[in-house]
């Protein structure tokens, strides 16, 4: 299995680190890894060799391996990513985000270069397949992350303290989005001393809300079916939006911290947040969009970029999970070896579709796109 170095700007993980490759040699399989491929992630050369690991150029690291590990495949690194294009050689396994629901022309690509690719955002979430959820282990980051972005730029202090020149009141946090991320986000908060509240169109989580310390907010409206099969959030109508933004417009004016988490996969963000309703918050509040890739939850957040409107600040981060690398390499990596222990059968590629998750995961395979998902909406001229 090769791993080479991460070249999407900023890109800081590492898709297997010194201690995966261990385990890796436990079930036969040798890790070629491209030299520096670990360092910003905190793992230096010298550790994946005394792991069992050889270091090789990049060229060497495509050329000799069965089995490519990235971070971000070429979906998720369209720019970059393409010079690794004449690389690949068919029938190689390559394993790694690639956003397979969005760059239908990056993916058609990898089926024309005969690799067979498995996309881990597309892991089933069931329970057999759990260790291998990697978008929960990033969100959880994503997450931590806002937070601690939130934290830095609020004009505020989060704890509540009583002191000698008076009492500072606990700033308050409002979390849009109560999966993974969201979670996470109202934990850090209240680690921190804040006073937390959230919402989520899925009545359900109300419970797991309430369990990490948060309050949840209850508005009178049918969401229905809010979630797929897969446990992911599905996109409401046009009019349940709008009814949703009315009501949360009531609750801003309170709140020191908007972090907003509301994406479903494959689709454009969902505007939860106008620019109305940004004017009714305090000067000084801090707006975190989690989901600023995806257009953003916030109809003035620009991707990578803060924009202040009527003294708010609306901050659209990207990449948060590589802003913790060393931790964020280690679920990452123990998400594709457990990929893998599946994967992998009596030391060859065991391809068997009839696995719900190999097959949900497997995008192109012997010069096709066979993903289900993916070819509804490749065109007949991609295909």
């Amino acid at each position: 299995m090769g791993v080479p170095r991460e070249s999407f700007p900023g890109e800081r993980r590492v898709a297997i680190t010194p201690r995966h490759c261990e385990t890796l040699a436990k079930s036969a399989v040798h890790v070629v890894v491209e030299p520096s491929a670990g360092v910003e992630a905190g793992f230096p050369d010298a550790e994946y060799t005394a792991r069992g690991a050889r270091l090789a150029d990049r060229d060497e690291v495509f050329q000799s391996s069965d089995i490519i590990a990235q971070v971000r495949c070429l979906g998720a690194n369209p720019e970059a990513g393409r010079a690794d294009l004449a690389r690949l050689k068919p029938a190689q396994v390559l394993i790694g985000f690639g956003e397979p629901l969005t760059a239908l022309n990056e993916t058609a690509s990898l089926a024309k270069a005969g690799v067979s690719f498995f996309a881990m955002e597309l892991v089933p979430r069931i329970t057999r397949a759990q260790s291998m959820d990697a978008l929960s282990s990033m969100a959880t980051f994503a997450g931590y992350e806002a937070v601690l972005m939130a934290a830095s730029n609020l004009p505020k202090i989060f704890p509540m303290l009583m002191t000698a020149a008076g009492t500072i009141a606990p700033a308050r946090v409002f979390v849009l989005g109560a999966g993974v991320a969201g979670l996470q986000a109202i934990a850090t908060s209240r680690r921190l001393g804040a006073v937390v509240s959230a919402y989520d169109v899925r009545q359900a989580v109300k419970e797991q809300v309430e369990s990490v310390g948060a309050k949840f907010l209850e508005l009178a409206l049918d969401a229905g079916a809010a979630e797929d099969k897969g446990g992911y959030a599905k996109a409401m109508d046009e009019d349940f939006y709008r009814r949703q933004r009315k009501m949360l417009t009531e609750t801003l004016p309170s709140q020191d911290v908007v972090i907003t988490t509301a994406a479903v996969p494959g689709r454009k963000a969902p505007i939860l947040i106008t620019a109305e309703m940004v004017e009714v918050m305090p000067p000084g509040s801090v707006i975190i969009d989690i989901a600023a890739e995806r257009g953003g939850n916030c109809e003035l957040t620009r991707a990578g970029e803060t924009v202040v409107h009527h003294g708010v600040s609306i901050i659209g981060p990207t990449n948060l999970a590589s802003k913790a690398p060393y931790h964020s390499s280690q679920m990452y990596a123990s998400n594709v070896v457990a990929f893998l222990k599946l994967l992998i059968k009596d030391g060859a590629v065991n391809m068997n579709l009839d696995d719900e998750i190999i097959r949900d995961t497997l995008v192109t395979h012997k010069n096709e796109v066979i993903n289900a998902r993916v070819n509804e909406l490749l065109s007949p001229a991609a295909r």
